[in-house]
């Protein structure tokens, strides 16, 4: 075997290695952004505003949205990508008459502040640990490439509150949408379409069908997008994933791995893995509260 060879062995071993630890950084990163959704503390906050309080989605979509400016609801279905634009269309269309956005984005840093605090506790939220976590996320979060990515652009855009756990929740925001943005790159070249995206999803067992729906699309509309896969050979008879359909879907993940992948180079290996180290016992406690869904439309444990 020869020294070229093995070289370019351990290059592509190299690579397989870091989009494992860009992998990582997501599934640490994202269970400390997403609790914005779920707690208490921030529906409070949002019934504040004037939101509604009843489900979720009403301060979900205000709260991810508000980076965006005053915008309607079809740039918000085109950055989301999921969703029915008719769900979309029902949440946002009103949005801004209820709060502008400047309102929610303080809102929102009003809501993060309370809940690391209840989840976390003072000692924590105010330790050194938070902090040199909180610097770490920052350094990648800037170092985030937002061309082509709105949502990553416009949580980049936003000034950086003064307060370390809020830096930290920012620079997650910034680095999951930053992420998403480029997930959306891969399902545009891999051909999927807003609801086919869930479907194969769902077909490779990333969650049941049923959490699915929470994306607003209707059964008839839900059966069509898999009838389309069908006809590329990328489900069964069954709704499941062919063999095809796996090896799409990877790809689709390998891509956003791929496209995620630059702000942890350039944070560099070593404080990569501190912050990782960092983010341990965070990441525990938000994940013990059960707050979040034990399955999600991520797919976070699965793929």
């Amino acid at each position: 075997m020869s020294a070229t060879h093995d070289a370019q062995q351990q290059q592509a071993g190299q690579v397989i290695q870091d989009l494992g630890r860009v992998r990582q950084m997501w599934h640490l990163l994202e269970p400390l952004h997403a609790v914005l959704y779920y707690a208490p503390e921030a529906f409070e906050e949002a019934g504040a505003l004037g939101y509604g309080v009843e489900e979720r989605w009403s301060s979900y979509f205000a709260w991810r949205a508000a980076p965006l400016g005053p915008v309607g609801p079809g740039p918000v279905a085109s950055a989301f990508y999921s969703f029915n634009p008719e769900m979309v269309d029902r949440y946002v269309r009103d949005a801004w008459r209820t709060a502008p956005p400047a309102a929610v984005l303080a809102g929102r840093l009003r809501a993060v502040d309370r809940v690391y605090r209840t989840l976390l506790g003072d000692e924590t939220v105010d330790g050194p640990a938070l902090a040199e976590a909180a610097a770490l996320a920052r350094r990648a979060a800037e170092a985030a490439d937002t061309a082509g990515r709105p949502l990553g652009a416009a949580n980049a855009e936003l000034p950086w509150p003064e307060e370390p756990h809020l830096v930290l929740w920012q620079a997650a925001m910034i680095l999951r949408e930053h992420r998403g943005d480029g997930h959306l790159v891969a399902l545009l070249a891999a051909g999927l379409d807003p609801v086919e995206a869930l479907v194969s999803f769902a077909a490779i067992g990333a969650a049941g069908e049923q959490v699915f729906e929470s994306r607003g699309w209707s059964a008839a509309e839900w059966a069509a997008a898999r009838e389309r896969l069908a006809a590329r050979g990328l489900v069964g008879p069954d709704g499941t994933a062919t063999e095809a359909g796996r090896a799409l879907r990877e790809e689709v993940e390998r891509r956003t791995d791929e496209l995620a992948a630059g702000p942890w180079a350039a944070l560099g290996p070593d404080d990569t893995a501190r912050l990782a180290d960092l983010l341990g016992e965070p990441w525990l406690t938000v994940i013990a509260s059960g707050l979040l869904p034990a399955e999600n439309t991520l797919g976070i444990g699965k793929v």
